[in-house]
């Protein structure tokens, strides 16, 4: 999002993480804007059982937590370092004066919030569906698209099946027969237990 020589002119620090880590949790106040530098996030609501239901993985470069330093209301979500991970982050208060200094970057947060809500309708109108194979051959499909979630050289899916199961609220065992009857259907391709769009 923010290139990271600008955060680093505007004070920004880097945060070694390591994998597991709990970077902020669902229902606090946001202190800071944070990005990803390598690794990877997952921002997840967890229930009462421990159960985390995923709402997006983030890839190096990209920025997780924004909602509240636009809204001044608590964490959506809980953001947990899915691997060993590196994060940069620049307090609240120098972000605001970043973007008001930067239009273009206020405009690039406008698209991205934009993104993001359309994938949220576009997950819930699926989880409406109630049908496994059209909610995972179309949400692979969205990834294939917009180049999300998917290795940009070989069209492998970077998430697991537990991940597809917790981005859908599916079990995980239905998202596992539901790709192999994909791949049967020669929608798909698994190789070495890697799926290919």
């Amino acid at each position: 999002m923010i290139d990271v020589d600008t955060l680093l002119a505007w004070g920004g620090a880097f945060k070694k993480l390591s994998a597991n880590e709990v970077i902020f949790r669902e229902g606090t106040a946001a202190q800071f804007y944070y990005q990803l530098v390598s690794g990877s996030i997952r921002w997840v609501n967890i229930n009462d059982e421990g159960k985390e239901f995923l709402q997006v993985m983030i890839e190096p470069g990209e920025c997780f937590g924004e909602l509240p330093l636009f809204d001044d209301e608590p964490f959506a979500a809980t953001a947990i370092a899915d691997e060993d991970s590196v994060i940069i982050r620049l307090h609240r208060s120098t972000f605001h004066e970043l973007i008001k200094e930067n239009p273009e970057i206020h405009f690039a947060f406008s698209k991205l919030l934009s993104e993001r809500l359309r994938f949220k309708f576009f997950i819930l109108k699926e989880m409406a569906n109630h049908d496994p194979e059209h909610s995972i051959s179309t949400l692979l499909s969205y990834f294939k698209q917009t180049r999300k979630n998917i290795c940009t050289k070989c069209n492998r899916i970077k998430l697991t099946r537990q991940q597809i199961a917790d981005m859908t609220g599916l079990r995980v065992e239905t998202v596992i027969r539901t790709i192999k009857n994909l791949q049967l259907k020669g929608q798909l391709t698994i190789e070495k237990g890697k799926v290919y769009c």
